[in-house]
């Protein structure tokens, strides 16, 4: 499906093209935002456009706040496995203990807060896939590193900390929201409908509540449900015991929102141990595009095993795809 771009949107790519300033360059691109059609066809356009928008945003404010001598931290996590997924968090809440335990990652752990100064990425594996976890700094209405609006950028979805052993957990927990609001990053429940401005980054969140383990945790925690008002789907944990983990790691794998997909070649098994994971609702040419990015506009037609199909089914590329479906691509 064409994209099928107005004039005026050339016109003004052609603006942003030469501007020789990041204040030129964001308006032509908003102009650009408010010209193109919105539909399945744009949607690699759109997000492209979204990332463009808020990344000259970022710059422009930043050179506005910061020292003029200090140089911005930087950090960059390729995206890997199914998904990349941020722990945010005030501090002392167990976000490190628990990346601990999910990850093989071994970051700083101590009973003091703002152990963690960096962020620290670490791999949590859930049945035949691996998703990312990046344990940020902690975060409160006076304390936030820059480089935290970066990588949320970049992210996926987050998991949000209340600590069950502070009876200002559930306030603590709040700055932390308000906190990344400020800096145009929206904490959403998973399944909302995307920002209106494009330099906003809403991301699908978890609330996790930590320390379930302390003897107050129970009265704790329903003073908290009454502060936050189910804003986000509530996980309750302790990574110190274990208790609750292996749910957290299939929450944390669907609210990706991706399906597994193995691939085979003609006359050979399918490879069952390393998946692809499009979102859900692909078709057979968007997992193409994931093999390589020359297949997708290449493939014409797949042989597929699994839900709706007969087995090794002839389909076309507009073939939308489930989980856990073995497909064969044919140019």
């Amino acid at each position: 499906m064409a994209v099928n771009l107005p004039p005026h949107y050339h016109d003004a790519e052609a603006r942003y093209k030469k501007a020789q300033n990041p204040e030129d360059k964001l308006a032509a691109l908003k102009e650009m935002w408010v010209l193109l059609p919105k539909h399945k066809a744009s949607e690699k356009v759109q997000a492209d456009l979204k990332t463009k928008i808020s990344e000259l945003t970022d710059q422009i404010e930043h050179a506005k706040t910061a020292p003029k001598k200090a140089a911005p931290g930087t950090f960059k996590f390729p995206r890997q496995g199914a998904g990349q997924v941020v722990l945010v968090g005030p501090p002392n809440a167990g976000k490190s203990l628990l990346l601990t335990k999910l990850t093989k990652a071994t970051p700083t752990v101590a009973a003091y807060p703002f152990t963690t100064r960096e962020p620290v990425p670490g791999m949590m594996d859930h049945e035949d896939v691996r998703v990312q976890l990046i344990d940020l700094p902690p975060v409160t209405a006076d304390a936030y590193e820059n480089f935290v609006t970066d990588l949320t950028r970049a992210a996926d979805a987050a998991l949000l900390f209340l600590d069950l052993a502070d009876d200002d957990g559930p306030a603590a927990t709040l700055a932390v929201v308000d906190r990344l609001k400020l800096a145009r990053r929206e904490l959403v429940p998973p399944g909302s409908p995307p920002p209106d401005d494009p330099a906003v980054y809403a991301l699908p969140t978890l609330l996790v509540a930590n320390k379930a383990d302390d003897e107050a945790a129970d009265i704790r925690l329903e003073i908290a449900r009454e502060a936050l008002g189910g804003r986000f789907p509530l996980h309750v944990v302790s990574a110190e015991r274990g208790d609750g983990l292996p749910e957290l790691r299939k929450a944390i794998y669907d609210v990706l929102g991706v399906m597994r997909v193995y691939t085979k070649q003609p006359g050979k098994p399918a490879d069952m141990t390393n998946p692809f994971t499009p979102p859900i609702g692909s078709t057979v040419a968007d997992l193409a595009g994931k093999v390589h990015k020359d297949l997708e506009d290449a493939v014409k037609s797949a042989r597929v095993w699994g839900m709706g199909v007969h087995d090794g089914q002839t389909v076309g590329r507009d073939h939308v795809l489930h989980d856990k479906d073995v497909v064969e691509l044919h140019t």
